[in-house]
């Protein structure tokens, strides 16, 4: 990377939803957990969308159909179309069409997102190892997914078949907590076959060629909660992006980020679209952001001062994001999150 790392999270004297055409947002952590809207998000959406900005929903789950997924957005508050929604169900049906004939089976572990998107590529979608399928695709599907399916991929992945996974998150978030995700089931049947997947969704190269194609967009912004999967998507697409802490990454984690999980700006959840963000400038040997100043002192990142907790985690990021350099942070900054009310 040479000295092309982010040393700090960047400002923005205008709203974000002014500064760039396109929001590619997540869906699971960022506009809904376990079904319902994240606090402001529905209004966050709206105006920004009132503003001009395109909304385009990316998800690495490939459970439900894109009709479902926007009628559900439609019905918390947020109009959308099937067209507004892109999912790894499509993007690896995509890449599994570059390599199989047309009218070729696969065996489907997952919901019916990967059905219809198969079925959309000119795939065919079947149920057993002894229906002869030519491929195997795993994609997230829910709570309720028989354990047999496990065995069914193993089966037909032993004898040849080659192997596709949506996407390899190992967590979701829900309404009750962290469940675990598609990357859980992907690595039951890893240690089946000894097989290794081609995977298609965040962060990886497909994934992003996906949203390309079907958004158009041409100054993106990637919105995410996720640091291994959002914000690395963005890093290897070479686009910016926003992490919100509504979902799985805490302050810690993002401290300690290394590079490519390093996010362009930092907000706490989907208001940060509409507002723009604060520089945060070397101050003495440290870093300032509003009320806040952070720096290193021996083996932790400190924090002084008061005011906005959020405006404390992006100082705290500068500092130990430029002592890190290149590297993951491995200071201790337990005291200072715990200043922070986030």
């Amino acid at each position: 990377m040479s000295q092309q790392y982010r040393s700090r999270p960047l400002g923005s004297d205008v709203a974000l939803s002014e500064a760039y055409d396109t929001a590619l947002l997540d869906l699971d952590g960022v506009v809904y957990a376990g079904g319902h809207a994240i606090v402001h998000a529905v209004e966050s959406l709206g105006s920004a969308r009132e503003g001009g900005m395109h909304l385009a929903y990316v998800t690495n789950n490939a459970l439900r159909t894109p009709d479902a997924v926007a009628e559900h957005l439609t019905e918390l508050g947020v109009p959308a179309d099937a067209t507004d929604v892109i999912t790894s169900a499509q993007a690896v049906a995509r890449l599994m069409a570059d390599q199989l004939p047309s009218g070729a089976r696969v065996l489907v572990v997952g919901g019916e997102g990967l059905r219809v998107a198969l079925r959309e590529r000119g795939l065919v979608p079947v149920e057993s190892a002894d229906d002869d399928p030519v491929a195997v695709v795993q994609g997230f599907g829910g709570p309720d997914l028989p354990w047999g399916r496990f065995a069914e991929a193993a089966y037909a992945i032993s004898r040849g078949a080659v192997w596709f996974a949506s996407n390899t998150d190992l967590t979701i978030p829900g309404a009750r907590g962290i469940a675990p995700g598609n990357g859980a089931a992907v690595e039951v049947v890893r240690i089946a076959t000894g097989a290794e997947p081609q995977v298609a969704g965040k962060p990886l190269p497909p994934m992003h060629r996906e949203t390309v194609l079907r958004t158009g967009a041409k100054r993106p912004l990637v919105v995410g909660d996720r640091l291994d999967t959002d914000i690395e998507g963005a890093f290897n697409g070479g686009v910016d992006s926003l992490l919100v802490l509504t979902g799985v990454t805490d302050a810690a984690q993002l401290i300690a980020a290394e590079p490519r999980y390093r996010p362009t700006y930092v907000d706490r959840d989907l208001r940060g679209l509409l507002t723009g963000q604060p520089e945060v400038p070397e101050d003495g040997d440290g870093f300032r952001c509003g009320g806040w100043t952070a720096g290193v002192r021996g083996e932790a990142v400190v924090l002084g001062g008061e005011g906005d907790a959020i405006d404390g985690l992006r100082a705290l990021c500068a500092a130990a994001w430029t002592h890190a350099g290149e590297g993951a942070c491995g200071l201790d900054a337990r005291k200072a999150v715990a200043r922070l009310d986030l």
